[in-house]
């Protein structure tokens, strides 16, 4: 079984490597599809060709774009993801300084929402036609149909202007205490919450409920076994590899889902960083932080895919 998990990570590990390829030229050539470059934007409207061309010639762009992917891609691979055209700082720590805080916001929002989303999708499961699951489906499809944009202004609307218990800014730095630590995270997290606890109870459910509808449930059931106890003890094992994909799926929704939440809220993470650096068109921030979320998705993909069949009887033996 190590031999299998083991060829399934080396197997995984070279797809990752060919998609972050992939992700990297198809952003690279996309973003240089876009109007202006960082010169330009570094000197504005009123700049004459000449400046613009001598700053081009500073930066690199007056080379052709393979040249210059193939540049960037030598220096990633070499541990450099080279420097900020607009700033003059090295792309790595400016990532640095904003990277735990979009990882604080994601464990956040996974601590909430996994417990969350594992009792409503279990429970549904178990007393699937009951008030409790028509109501619990109701709101997890109105929940996956709204967008977070919205969500967010509508949070905005109600606790930070007509309540005032919350501000509309997400001041993390500033979160030195347990109160000011839930001000500061809670309209981000429960903005990213709504979805991903939305998407993760429908799967949870569903992966319950296709395993309470086997054999072996069934004559449990007939034997007078309490519901309870073969969720628990039968249904759940059972249901594990399903259910960490389905956890893996909707956790991979805060690498997008963050980049709103955290413009929308002016959170201080890697997103917000990735926008202003695509409005200022200095394409290594952007690249570098592209690569920062696929690799995170697919590292989700990875860890589901291994728990699924370290959990699986019948995968072990395949």
């Amino acid at each position: 079984m190590n031999g299998m998990v083991l060829r399934l990570i080396v197997r995984r590990l070279l797809q990752a490597v060919l998609t972050l390829l992939l992700v990297s030229a198809g952003v690279f050539f996309i973003t240089n599809l876009l109007p202006g470059d960082a010169a330009q934007t570094a000197l504005g409207q009123a700049a004459t060709p000449e400046t613009v061309a001598a700053l081009r010639l500073q930066y690199g762009l007056d080379l052709p774009a393979p040249l210059r992917y193939a540049h960037w891609l030598g220096n990633l691979v070499s541990g450099n993801p080279g420097m900020s055209l607009v700033n003059n700082v090295p792309v790595a720590q400016m990532i640095g300084g904003r990277l735990p805080a979009s990882l604080m916001l994601a464990a956040v929002t996974a601590l909430v929402s996994v417990p969350l989303a594992l009792f409503l999708g279990i429970f549904s499961a178990m007393y699937r036609g009951s008030f409790f699951d028509r109501a619990v489906n109701v709101s997890a499809v109105s929940m996956v149909s709204v967008p977070e944009f919205l969500v967010a202004t509508v949070a905005v609307m109600i606790f930070a202007v007509k309540l005032r218990w919350l501000s509309a800014l997400s001041h993390a730095s500033e979160a030195a205490t347990l109160g000011a630590f839930i001000k500061a995270y809670a309209m981000p997290v429960l903005t990213l919450c709504c979805v991903i606890v939305a998407q993760m109870t429908r799967m949870t459910r569903a992966a319950v409920i296709d395993q309470l509808r086997s054999s072996y449930a069934e004559m449990a059931l007939l034997k007078g076994v309490k519901r309870t106890r073969i969720v628990l003890r039968h249904a759940l094992p059972n249901a594990i590899g399903p259910i960490a994909n389905a956890v893996a799926l909707s956790l991979s929704y805060l690498l997008g889902g963050v980049i709103i939440v955290e413009s929308i809220f002016n959170y201080p993470g890697i997103a917000t960083l990735m926008i202003d650096a695509v409005t200022t068109r200095d394409m290594p921030l952007v690249q570098a932080c592209s690569m920062i979320f696929c690799a995170g998705y697919l590292l989700l993909v990875l860890a589901a895919d291994v728990l699924a069949i370290v959990s699986n009887p019948r995968l072990k033996t395949r």
